[in-house]
């Protein structure tokens, strides 16, 4: 395999001035995240600060009416309320061993941004966020928490005002500020070897899940389930699975709001391959190779890209993608909290809409959802929708 590619995706499609930190990265990745000191005070991290490992949760009453035997790996509970504080809190104590000063990220959903401003607290960092102003609008209360944690919050005024161009943002940024800057990808997308790096940080997430429904069960989960946006969630779920040949993955991405011709964020589905923020891999693009628009009712799916290592798996068929429109999550959302008790974040909620749609093809079986967030975040979003 080519450095920096999974299969046939991946690379360093980049300006040459953003050549110097990804190879400055590179190597802080080889020399100092391999050290016995970084990995110590990274697994201290993560218990004492993040409460790792986090739950694995039965939903006995959504088994009972499903005839699925339905589980949650609870990364909601985090701190912070995402699995985003795994990848900031490595790339946090990364940039501190690397000398820098500033933690530079992106935000679409709020939780990559408040798990940064979050992770450079800690670290006595700078935090800048870029986010999308239709994303600062529709997510003004993880804005708030973000600014209270001491960061600067920049909305992006261009483009379609979401992810795709608060990443944009952020690398012109990087660009200009590299030599005391660390820019924290928020997931597990863009140049090498940022897939790579953010793969490694939540990896965590599949190699909890595994070893605890083997001591729950006594066996592996048949299936494996997880939102797909970027694809960091999902990617940390699925890559300690990716061996069993007996147990499934299916990545769920965002058909929007799901009626011919409207926008989407499904690029495995419904898109083709190209080149966006330093990467090669499926994109939402026109026949001459600009860059379509997203939707969909989750900010955190709300991307017109994934992540290499999804493209990889999609196109060798290790992994299967499917799509849920926004009708299909916000009743997963309220399914969920009305017969578990647990409010999940809508990214999550087109996972556990996967289940509730397929259950006639799933019964008897077991599947592990990966709950990437909660969803306290979205509760205007879902008032508004819904009235």
């Amino acid at each position: 395999m080519k450095k920096g590619y999974f299969g046939d995706f991946g690379g360093q499609f980049v300006p040459e001035l953003l050549m110097p930190p990804l190879l400055e990265l590179e190597e802080a990745m080889n020399t100092i995240m391999t050290t016995r000191e970084f990995q110590r005070e990274f697994a201290d991290l993560l218990r004492d600060c993040v409460g790792r490992p986090s739950a694995l949760t039965h939903c006995p009453n959504l088994s009972k009416d499903t005839g699925v035997d339905l589980w949650l790996k609870r990364e909601d509970l985090n701190h912070t309320g995402a699995h985003k504080i795994n990848n900031t809190l490595g790339q946090a104590l990364l940039t501190k061993r690397m000398g820098k000063k500033v933690l530079l990220t992106e935000t679409g959903a709020g939780m990559n941004g408040v798990a940064t401003a979050t992770a450079a607290a800690m670290m006595d960092l700078e935090c800048v966020v870029y986010m999308g102003a239709v994303d600062v609008e529709r997510q003004a209360l993880n804005v708030r928490r973000m600014e209270l944690l001491g960061a600067r919050v920049i909305p992006v005024e261009s483009g379609t005002k979401t992810l795709k161009d608060a990443i944009n943002a952020a690398l012109r940024f990087w660009i200009a500020e590299q030599g005391n800057t660390h820019y924290c990808f928020g997931t597990a997308a863009g140049p090498h070897p940022f897939p790579l790096l953010v793969r490694e940080f939540q990896a965590i997430v599949g190699r909890e899940a595994r070893q605890q429904f083997q001591d729950k069960t006594g066996k592996l989960p048949d299936v494996v389930c997880a939102c797909v946006g970027g694809g960091s969630n999902a990617i940390g779920a699925f890559h300690a699975f990716v061996p069993d040949e007996s147990v499934r993955l299916v990545g769920v991405e965002a058909g929007g709001t799901g009626e011919p011709g409207c926008y989407n964020s499904a690029p495995l589905n419904l898109g083709s391959e190209g080149v966006l923020h330093g990467m090669k891999s499926m994109l939402l693009q026109t026949e001459e190779g600009q860059i379509l628009p997203s939707h969909s009712v989750s900010a955190g799916l709300d991307y017109p890209g994934v992540g290499p290592e999804h493209s990889a798996l999609h196109a060798s068929g290790r992994a299967e993608y499917d799509v849920i429109n926004d009708t299909e999550a916000l009743n997963a959302f309220q399914v969920l909290s009305r017969r578990e008790g647990i409010i999940p974040a809508l990214e999550s909620s087109h996972a556990v809409a996967w289940v509730l749609e397929n259950k006639d093809k799933l019964q008897g079986k077991s599947v592990l959802v990966n709950l990437s967030g909660r969803g306290d975040k979205d509760m205007d979003i879902v008032e508004r929708v819904l009235g």
